[in-house]
């Protein structure tokens, strides 16, 4: 039987989530939302979901409990679902920042728990997903965990916590990094005489057809890339001009900046909850 699965927050990533287990064929009545806002509660409802207001009422029958709140939310609803929780009960964060240690002791004391990092595409069923999980908690619970995240996308599991932060750091704020190179790219056409539209066009269809080919290929983007670039052509002059530019530390440098920032993140949120 397909596991029966609350989620505590109904904002967009389960949305995302219920829809790819919807689209899955996971029967509706057994996926259930509890969201304080009606209007939240009238878009799950409207898939045959179950709807609850009240976040004890909701994990009272589940197998797994997804919790999709805030970061800055999640200490007073842990708290509150704590006492409520059985041993056998597994519960999936997709919080950033919030490590395992503070969630279990926000918890109570629970132990069966997965961190999972989505990103944004995962509302396109195009995610990419971080895991990881304590030795507490099982091969089948595991299992559970990547089945529910892979109805958006892809998923990797980590073998140490600290390796989420690097996760958040490349696909977590990745799609930024993909929208920002889409930004130059489109203004940078414009200003060689191609209308806003067209520049708009080709450059989305030039990412999407660049990172279609890479993941059908088994080719690494190195060799994908030499391939494209001809000896004494245009494409071996832009890519000195970008190489000039320090394209390649600049990006370095943006992931290492992100990823600190997710662990000072997930330390003040700690120190918040302990003062």
């Amino acid at each position: 039987m397909n596991p029966f699965i609350s989620f505590i927050g109904g904002g967009n990533m389960a949305r995302a989530l219920t829809s790819g287990l919807l689209r899955n064929n996971h029967p509706a009545e057994r996926l259930c939302v509890s969201d304080p806002n009606i209007e939240a509660r009238e878009l799950f409802a409207a898939q045959g979901v179950c709807v609850l207001s009240d976040n004890v009422q909701a994990v009272q029958q589940a197998n797994i409990i997804v919790l999709a709140v805030k970061p800055q939310a999640l200490a007073a609803v842990a708290h509150d679902l704590g006492t409520q929780l059985r041993p056998e009960q597994l519960v999936i964060s997709i919080a950033a920042g919030v490590r395992i240690d503070t969630l279990r002791r926000w918890l109570g004391g629970h132990s069966r728990i997965v961190r999972a990092m989505p990103n944004t595409p995962a509302l396109v069923q195009a995610g990419a997903t971080g895991l990881y999980a304590p030795s507490e908690v099982s091969a089948e619970e595991r299992a559970l965990a990547e089945s529910l995240m892979r109805a958006v996308g892809v998923c990797v599991w980590v073998q140490s916590e600290a390796l989420l932060d690097s996760v958040t750091a490349l696909s977590g704020s990745g799609p930024a990094y993909a929208f920002l190179v889409m930004e130059a790219m489109q203004a940078a056409g414009e200003k060689l005489g191609l209308d806003a539209a067209t520049a708009r066009l080709l450059t989305l269809e030039t990412i999407f057809g660049a990172a279609r080919l890479a993941l059908e290929s088994n080719e690494e983007p190195s060799v994908l890339r030499a391939r494209v670039t001809s000896k004494g052509g245009t494409t071996e002059r832009g890519i000195a001009a970008l190489e000039a530019a320090g394209l390649m530390m600049a990006f370095e440098n943006a992931l290492q900046a992100a990823r600190n920032r997710a662990a000072e993140l997930a330390t003040l949120l700690d120190a918040g909850d302990q003062a």
